[in-house]
């Protein structure tokens, strides 16, 4: 089993450093140690999209997410996926506010553009926050409801744990993927378009 001690850094050094062992060395099972809860969120699953089965346990400093080679998963990842024929956009929200002038209005504004977005049909495929943008996916936000509507019918929501942790909302997360700038800049690659907000 070959381990990846992280502790101490930030976004997204764990999971890279992660993604380096398993590209070198292809280890069944690997250990990753980290000292937060968000770092432990992103390696768990970036762990799990590689097809590995994952356990964490923490002692309430350091968390250690251990992944195992999941058989099942890999054989499923295996079977042809049928083409989809829509685009792939990517909508980042990085404010809780649209647009500049009063905020009063900016935030009615977002409200009103969130709840819009499923104008756009299947053909959005991640929603992404970052920055102030997270404020809008935790409890007591104005828009939690539509959000989880959206996640519940399959929408990817992705939400930046660097920018949880710094304004000191990780706990209070109530919907999406806690994420890294990796799966943002990923996603990007991916997207057929970048919507940023």
């Amino acid at each position: 089993m070959e381990t990846v001690d992280a502790r101490q850094l930030a976004c997204p050094a764990p999971v890279l450093q992660t993604r380096s062992v398993l590209d070198e060395k292809q280890p069944d099972r690997i250990s990753v140690i980290v000292d937060n809860e968000a770092a432990a969120q992103n390696v768990a699953r970036f762990l799990n999209s590689r097809r590995m089965a994952t356990e964490t346990a923490s002692d309430g400093s350091t968390y250690t997410i251990t992944g195992t080679v999941d058989a099942q998963a890999s054989a499923e990842a295996a079977k042809p996926v049928p083409a989809e024929n829509t685009n792939r956009i990517m909508v980042m929200i990085t404010c809780d506010r649209l647009g500049r002038g009063d905020d009063t209005l900016g935030e009615k504004l977002m409200i009103n553009y969130i709840k819009t977005l499923a104008e756009m049909g299947g053909d959005l495929w991640r929603l992404v926050f970052v920055n102030g943008g997270v404020r809008l996916a935790i409890k007591g936000s104005p828009v939690l409801a539509d959000l989880q509507a959206y996640g519940a019918d399959g929408l990817e929501i992705l939400v930046c744990g660097t920018c949880l942790d710094f304004f000191n909302l990780l706990e209070q997360k109530a919907v999406g993927q806690t994420t890294n700038m990796l799966d943002i800049v990923t996603a990007m690659q991916l997207a057929d378009k970048v919507i940023t907000i």
